[in-house]
């Protein structure tokens, strides 16, 4: 279930030491009994556990009370604070294929959606997130997204969701023919590159690329594309770069000026909670002179902001 604890001890969410499935469940049916609801302790016991536990309680809550405990949270809770806690009960696989599947379904589709988790995911996960989409929702993602993507931003999720190649030799020749030294531009040639190639051999190319052309490929990629197309190549890259680095100017900009996507952030937080949040908490102060802490602080409020506060797990001021 837990596919992402392989980078664990990067995580700001840990299992729990004295763990017990029972005693939690039943500290849950307490917080939801009768009249009102205790926000605090179900926030307080499920960020104080990983998604395996998570998983137990939720068995064993079904054992002792008959009921589905997810459900029971929804009953008893609301708006974002609600989907915080649904989504940390959700395995991570399945939260990304749920997410996907949002993006793709719901009304318009979530193109930053898509392209944040299939440009962020490592193979073997995009691997296993392609058959429990298949298993879950009897549909091929491949074609969903196809169905409901256009042109080279279409083609370029495809490639993504592709097993990747690693070409040693120099792709970087390649990718300069096809855009700087060309005239218009073969995007054809950054979407095989880009999409298709490991984050350690992307970032050789890209120094090369440097060598050659005397341009960062972000440069190249804004001047060369635009629209969707540009999106999805600028997240590779950024993912290429460093993944953390990624996620923390996705944060920021979820964030900054009027309004906030909670969408984006309960989806980072969470599905990062147990994989790399503690460097993500180090780019964020590195990149905005600020921390990841006092921008959530400053940004939401009530029971919503204290979970994600605890997932974010302390202030680097």
């Amino acid at each position: 279930i837990s596919y992402r604890t392989k980078s664990a001890g990067r995580g700001t969410v840990k299992a729990h030491g004295g763990f017990n499935a029972n005693n939690d469940a039943e500290v849950l049916f307490k917080a939801m009994k009768g009249l009102g609801t205790d926000e605090d302790a179900i926030l307080q016991l499920l960020i104080a556990r990983s998604n395996a536990q998570r998983q137990e309680i939720k068995a064993a809550f079904k054992t002792l009370h008959g009921n589905d405990l997810v459900d029971n949270l929804k009953s008893e809770l609301g708006g974002k604070f609600e989907s915080l806690i649904v989504a940390l009960m959700t395995p991570p696989i399945m939260y990304d294929v749920t997410c996907l599947r949002d993006a793709i379904k719901g009304a318009g589709t979530d193109e930053k959606g898509l392209i944040e988790i299939l440009a962020s995911r490592l193979p073997n996960e995009v691997n296993e997130i392609k058959s429990l989409y298949k298993r879950e929702h009897n549909d091929d993602l491949e074609k969903d997204v196809t169905g409901d993507t256009g042109g080279n931003f279409s083609r370029m999720l495809v490639v993504l969701l592709q097993v990747r190649k690693d070409l040693i030799q120099s792709d970087a020749q390649a990718l300069l023919a096809a855009g700087e030294q060309k005239y218009g531009t073969d995007e054809g040639q950054f979407i095989t590159i880009l999409g298709n190639r490991s984050n350690a051999h992307l970032r050789r190319v890209f120094e090369e690329y440097r060598k050659l052309s005397g341009y960062e490929i972000e440069e190249s990629i804004q001047r060369e594309t635009s629209g969707t197309l540009q999106e999805v190549l600028l997240a590779v890259v950024k993912c290429a770069r460093s993944v953390p680095g990624y996620f923390a100017e996705s944060l920021y900009n979820a964030m900054k000026g009027a309004g906030t996507d909670d969408q984006k952030l309960i989806r980072i937080m969470v599905s990062r909670s147990e994989v790399d949040m503690m460097d993500i908490r180090a780019e964020f102060r590195k990149r905005f002179a600020t921390s990841l802490h006092k921008t959530i602080q400053g940004d939401t409020s009530g029971d919503y902001r204290k979970a994600l506060l605890l997932l974010c797990g302390g202030d680097d001021a």
